[in-house]
């Protein structure tokens, strides 16, 4: 269902709220020496302990995948997204690092015995671990300013096709980047991934989507210092550019309103 109900839009805020501090949290923990894994454990702790579930733990996008065995997606350089945390991985100066983490929230609580439904909210970042140098740390600029231009893209009337072109635009004016196309932001709230897809750039088929009060919308530009092209990792899950460029990415859930939309998974440092 692409528009959420009232009640439901309430509970998202709450749950983005949640999600937001606890990504920042996470952020904070990317540090030389620190596993990928300790920063999913942690993510999973807080997640459980704020009375939700991690939505990407045990997800499979058909029946015939292997379930994901992670609470965050936990991307490394040139690993765009869906990178699986592991004991051995272990951050160091120079890397960046990208964390994507989706939660179910509230849940396991029961109205009249029937288990009440969540919803999900869903929100990343890439972080910099020690020093970087200038070109990786503009890729980082460009690519969050581009998911604020996603963001004042929408508006009730226009299409989803108007939100692509808009990051494209921008981040063409910013230099020589590489705009993933085929991976893409998506409607959320009921369900992990729902429709609308919303890529990055301009398609035309788009202009047939309009952007309605209602709406929830997961909005992530995914840009690259190199080619845009992807490939899959041998894990079957993780998805790296095919050039090896650093990636940036980052995400959030917004909730479109009579006027534009209103960001519900900011972290609490965006808000000072």
């Amino acid at each position: 269902m692409l528009i959420k109900a009232k009640e439901d839009i309430k509970t998202l805020e709450k749950s983005g709220k949640i999600i937001g501090e606890i990504l920042q949290n996470l952020g904070k923990m990317c540090k030389a020496g620190v596993s990928t894994f300790d920063v999913d454990a942690a993510a999973e702790k807080m997640i459980l302990d704020a009375g939700g579930r991690p939505a990407f733990k045990g997800y499979c996008a058909s029946s015939t995948d292997t379930p994901f065995p992670g609470t965050i997606c936990a991307s490394l350089n040139h690993e765009i997204v869906h990178g699986i945390p592991r004991p051995e991985i272990v951050l160091k100066n120079g890397d960046i690092f990208t964390i994507d983490i989706g939660m179910e929230w509230p849940h396991g609580k029961k109205t009249r015995g029937k288990q009440k439904r969540g919803v999900y909210t869903d929100t990343a970042i890439t972080v910099a671990v020690g020093d970087i140098n200038e070109k990786v740390t503009k890729l980082m600029r460009v690519t969050q300013e581009a998911l604020e231009i996603a963001i004042q893209a929408v508006v009730p009337g226009h299409t989803i096709a108007s939100i692509g072109k808009a990051v494209e635009d921008y981040v063409k004016s910013q230099g020589k980047y590489g705009i993933v196309r085929d991976l893409v932001g998506h409607g959320v709230g009921y369900a992990v991934h729902e429709e609308p897809r919303i890529p990055n750039y301009y398609d035309q088929r788009l202009e047939t989507w309009l952007i309605q009060p209602g709406m929830v919308l997961a909005l992530e530009p995914m840009i690259t210092l190199g080619d845009h092209r992807i490939t899959s990792g041998a894990d079957g899950w993780t998805i790296e550019t095919l050039d090896r460029s650093l990636c940036a990415h980052y995400e959030h859930t917004v909730v479109v309103t009579n006027k534009g939309c209103k960001v519900i998974t900011r972290r609490p440092e965006e808000l000072v």
